[in-house]
């Protein structure tokens, strides 16, 4: 890519869950027919699960540079260093002619694109074309028109319906997304309170964030002036918000990177979202299948303190696929991703090992595992924890008949229907 080219940058936010992946992997499959697309995936979890999907899902990769992930902390104000970094490498090194970044469910929309307009920035080889937010319908109502808040994790945490709104009121495009899960009268109701937040808002409603590409890509929707005359712009570049006045180059942040740290975090007072909205996150990971029935049932009382789930499975009697597992909300999706490596023929296998150092290897097993990311509010982290692994094939149960269980998992052998077709849906609303 030329330097003065200053390819456009559509920025991608939402809440968890709501299906900004979604909609990113549909952009990639129609969109990239128009635009070679970029895309930087930044995730609050350590593992970031949302830059697999899409690579899985596309015929982009990070091995050739065109999926690049932020992860264990939002780009909005931890990983802002990061984010410079990455968008001058991209701009020097790689070849593409439109960027998409999708933002982490609890992001503050406005610092990341006030990244895009700032002259000291290396986002200034950018120009930022479009602000796109994704809004979960149910979970709308539930906090605007119910007026049931979304989770925090404290007293003195602000709600997620708070981050919600600002991510409404500061978009180009609003896309309303599940809106097969609402009544048409919870839709409108919805709608009727998104356009008091934000009335000039372009409105799109979609099923599983199905939109036409147009209305995302290359729009020019973006104004500076409109964008920098909001409440939100000016408190976030005032001192008591922290950023957006600093001068910030490579040399800086390498020379005095605690100083980075303190002025970000304690001189002025901001917390990270993850703070701000009381929300966490962590990894369980273990390389032993859940046994179908008790997992089973344990999706059915899922706790209530996770606001989002995520991550592969691996399910005693469905040993030939790794499945993927969606959670948000009242609704667990669970379907297959692809083969384990290790079912695969001997040279895929070895080179596929090859490819990847750190990858768990188990002699008997393989590659299986369960790797899930947790993300809520309040939650009891050693208690989901203790919880799963009583889900666990135990020790004694590795040599068992794994095919005399109940299993309702997809994943199946069955030549009526394809493994890559399965879904299995727990709790979704009749």
């Amino acid at each position: 890519m030329a330097i003065d080219g200053q390819p456009p940058v559509t920025s991608l936010r939402g809440g968890l869950g709501a299906g900004k992946t979604t909609l990113l992997n549909h952009l990639l499959t129609v969109g990239g027919e128009a635009y070679d697309i970029a895309v930087l995936v930044n995730d609050v979890g350590e593992v970031n699960v949302d830059a697999n999907l899409i690579e899985n899902g596309s015929e982009l990769s990070m091995e050739d540079g065109g999926v690049m992930e932020l992860s264990n902390g939002c780009i909005c104000c931890g990983l802002q260093n990061e984010l410079d970094r990455e968008l001058k490498r991209l701009a020097f090194e790689a070849e593409f002619d439109y960027l998409v970044i999708e933002a982490s469910g609890i992001s503050d929309p406005v610092p990341i694109a006030q990244r895009f307009v700032s002259p000291a920035r290396a986002s200034a080889l950018y120009n930022l074309d479009t602000t796109v937010t994704v809004v979960d319908a149910a979970q709308f109502h539930q906090a605007f028109v119910d007026g049931r808040p979304l989770k925090s994790t404290d007293d003195d945490a602000r709600p997620l319906s708070d981050l919600l709104a600002e991510q409404v009121e500061f978009c180009d495009v609003l896309i309303l997304n599940k809106c097969d899960l609402v009544s048409e009268t919870e839709r409108e109701a919805v709608e009727r309170v998104v356009r008091t937040l934000h009335p000039g808002v372009d409105f799109v409603q979609t099923t599983e964030s199905t939109v036409d590409p147009e209305r995302v890509l290359g729009t020019g929707r973006f104004d500076q002036d409109e964008a920098s005359n909001s409440a939100r712009w000016k408190q976030a570049l005032s001192p008591d918000h922290g950023d957006g006045t600093d001068v910030d180059s490579d040399e800086h942040h390498e020379s005095q990177p605690e100083a980075d740290d303190h002025s970000h975090d304690e001189a002025h007072d901001h917390r990270h979202p993850p703070e701000e909205f009381g929300v966490d996150s962590f990894v369980y990971e273990r390389h032993r299948p859940f046994h179908p029935e008790r997992f089973s049932e344990w999706l059915r009382s899922f706790p209530e303190s996770v606001v989002r789930a995520k991550g592969h499975l691996w399910v005693a009697g469905r040993e030939r696929y790794a499945l993927d597992l969606s959670q948000a909300g009242t609704q667990t999706h669970i379907e297959v991703n692809g083969r384990w490596a290790v079912t695969l023929p001997e040279f895929q296998r070895e080179s596929y090992r090859e490819s990847r150092s750190d990858l768990h290897w188990d002699e008997r097993w393989g590659d299986r595992e369960v790797k899930l990311v947790f993300i809520g509010a309040g939650m009891d982290e050693s208690s989901i924890m203790d919880t799963l692994d009583d889900c666990l094939i135990s020790e004694t149960g590795m040599d068992e008949n794994w095919e005399a269980f109940e299993n309702p998992f997809p994943g199946t052998m069955e030549w009526s229907q394809s493994p890559m077709e399965q879904r299995l849906v727990v709790g979704d609303r009749s």
